[in-house]
């Protein structure tokens, strides 16, 4: 009978055949080639040496944490080790231990992104220069460490280039989200007949979307949904979508951790469960570095895609208000382009 169930991996280590299989079909799904698949499962059986007998499945944050430490003291925080990993766990339903991961990975492609977008609207030379004065923390290494890095970037971004420029290589898609993903906008859009129609539209998908999820107990990207949160949701078109005024569509982000931002009446605590940004939200907490509101160009960057992709160009963006204004809310306001006003 154990035969037909469990196999050895290349470490040695026991692996439910069943689960390698599901777990490379879902990597499959989502756009991996099987090189990368191979090498995420080949991480997976690193773990499950590590942990020996104790099934990945039964190991907690702290557990994860320590491996992690591990990887980190022998130079072994690669990225087959970490995100195969990270991925194993997304597809396991580890609720608790994907929202760990999320955090200590989630920024992972932001400053080489920034860096690249750099480069391409000024030169090599000025991307180099601002980059060599930033010590940017290693992979895996915990999110406390990088709001000293962000805001080092931000004093070179704002003493090396004007606003409009450091504006815009912030606002870009540095989570190199597959623009692909933002298709049905477009299609949307061009159904609905109005920004207006497509705006109402986005939003009821949204709140069907997080119904869904409430109701089935899954997890939202890195959120755990409940009925007040579909509720919030419901209540305020401008999150998850957005509400036109004049030439503007007016957004406001969908909270970090959605549950606790809502049952919490501590202004800075609010805040900080608001924030998104693995890069900045550990200053919310500890009140330094005093990281600037306009770091939040970036958060722009990706709210914006799927009004780019919609609207078929890189549309304007603003940013209003964030938690690094003192705001427990961050809202933005992207512009219409003239042919759809």
């Amino acid at each position: 009978m154990e035969k037909d169930f469990l196999a050895r991996g290349s470490s040695g280590n026991v692996v439910d055949i069943m689960n390698v299989e599901e777990f490379r079909k879902y990597l499959k799904g989502r756009g991996y080639d099987q090189d990368t698949g191979d090498s995420f499962v080949k991480g997976v059986d690193n773990a499950q040496g590590y942990f020996g007998d104790r099934p990945i499945k039964e190991v907690d944050v702290d557990g994860f944490k320590e491996y992690v430490a591990h990887l980190l003291e022998t130079g072994e925080n690669t990225e087959d080790n970490l995100v195969g990993l990270a991925r194993y766990v997304y597809f396991s339903d580890m609720k608790a231990q994907w929202i760990y991961f999320a955090a200590i990975l989630g920024g992972r492609e932001v400053f080489p992104s920034i860096e690249e977008r750099l480069e391409k609207l000024t030169d090599k030379e000025t991307a180099e220069r601002i980059f060599s004065n930033i010590d940017v923390p290693r992979l895996g290494e915990g999110p406390g460490l990088y709001p000293a890095a962000t805001k080092q970037l931000m004093d070179q971004l704002q003493k090396e280039l004007p606003n409009h420029i450091w504006k815009r290589v912030l606002a870009g898609n540095h989570h190199r989200m597959p623009l692909e993903r933002f298709a049905k906008h477009k299609k949307w859009l061009e159904e609905a007949g109005s920004v207006d129609a497509w705006l109402k539209q986005m939003h009821d998908k949204a709140v069907e979307e997080l119904d869904e999820h409430q109701r089935e107990n899954k997890i939202w990207y890195e959120q755990v949904i409940t009925p007040e949160v579909v509720e919030y949701v419901r209540g305020n078109q401008e999150v998850l979508s957005g509400i036109r005024k004049g030439d503007w569509i007016y957004n406001s982000k969908f909270p970090y951790s959605p549950k606790a931002y809502l049952e919490e009446t501590d202004p800075d605590e609010r805040r900080y469960l608001m924030c998104h940004c693995v890069l900045a939200r550990e200053a919310v907490k500890s009140g330094a570095p005093d990281i600037p509101m306009e770091w939040c160009y970036c958060s722009a960057g990706y709210g914006k895609l799927r009004y780019d992709v919609a609207f078929g160009e890189d549309t304007e963006v603003e940013v209003l208000e964030s938690v690094f204004s003192g705001s427990d809310k961050c809202r933005f306001r992207i512009k219409i382009p003239e042919k759809f006003r």
